[in-house]
């Protein structure tokens, strides 16, 4: 007894010692094309879910724009860069955020927050999850989302038109990340979204050391897509130059071979994940979600 009476005290105070668990980190999401933030069967469903399955976490499904209606729109009509700046301003500001977060972009939200760990680097973005990001552009639209085909068939005419000169540059979200693989001179020099956060003209060091800061970086390719074209460019994949059939894995790019993101870097050390999931464009089931993303979240 008298044994177990001195015990009671020191593991009281190791107890006391020992402190709550760590907390998970905030979560920052971004929607796709045609998308808001807080849509309740997309983003205001993973923001539950995820709040749901990790107690106590933060979780900032991003707005860009003052309404709901806003936000869709700007994920069609307002030029990238800006969108980029705007969350990198809301990052900053953010409290919650200071020590790091974890980003999780669906669709082109998936490049969008690529650039923002490019280009922002505080607060720190701990780890990236791309959900069907196209981080080596599109070369087509064959299918688009709900109520957005009316939308879809002027942006097919509108790039079709030129996508690369400079007022659809500007002013379509889509032309910023087209990537024409039989005009690749005309995309390097003219694309100023997407050719600018691959280092397709010139190396921008701050760029590179940003992203390979990096724990992990995740990429989920829908392995029934009939959205992106190519489901490739999800694993940061494309065609190979000069054609429209034929594509490569990101392994034998020259982005990766000449390794001017660090991907090549990032990979050896096991930094980058490749995910596959059957189903089409963003469609999963909420086990997988349990199973397989949530753990880069804990």
């Amino acid at each position: 007894m008298a044994a177990l009476r001195a015990a009671v005290p020191v593991l009281a105070l190791l107890g006391l010692c020992a402190g709550p668990a760590a907390a998970a980190a905030p979560l920052v999401i971004w929607h796709g094309m045609g998308d808001s933030c807080c849509n309740p069967v997309s983003m205001g469903y993973i923001k539950k879910l995820v709040e749901k399955k990790i107690p106590g976490i933060y979780v900032l499904s991003l707005k860009i724009g003052s309404s709901l209606i806003q936000d869709m729109e700007n994920s069609f009509f307002m030029n990238v860069n800006e969108q980029v700046s705007e969350v990198c301003r809301q990052l900053a500001q953010d409290p919650q955020l200071q020590r790091g977060y974890n980003a999780m972009g669906f669709s082109q939200g998936g490049q969008f927050l690529r650039a923002v760990a490019q280009r922002c680097p505080a607060p720190p973005m701990l780890s990236l999850i791309s959900v069907g990001g196209q981080h080596q552009g599109v070369y087509g639209f064959p299918r688009c989302p709900g109520e957005s085909s009316h939308l879809c068939d002027w942006i097919r005419r509108t790039l079709d038109l030129g996508a690369y000169s400079k007022a659809v540059q500007e002013h379509l979200v889509q032309a910023e990340y087209w990537h024409d693989p039989l005009k690749e001179e005309e995309y390097r020099k003219n694309s100023i979204f997407l050719a600018d956060i691959n280092q397709e003209r010139g190396i921008n060091e701050t760029y590179k050391k940003n992203l390979m800061a990096l724990k992990k970086f995740v990429m989920v390719k829908f392995l029934n897509d009939t959205m992106v074209d190519p489901p490739i460019s999800e694993w940061f994949g494309f065609y190979k130059s000069g054609q429209a059939k034929e594509t490569i894995p990101l392994q034998e790019t020259s982005l990766y071979k000449e390794d001017r993101l660090g991907l090549q870097q990032m990979d050896k050390a096991g930094k980058l994940v490749f995910l596959g999931v059957q189903g089409d464009h963003l469609h999963f089931s909420e086990e997988w979600f349990d199973s397989t993303i949530l753990p880069f979240l804990q």
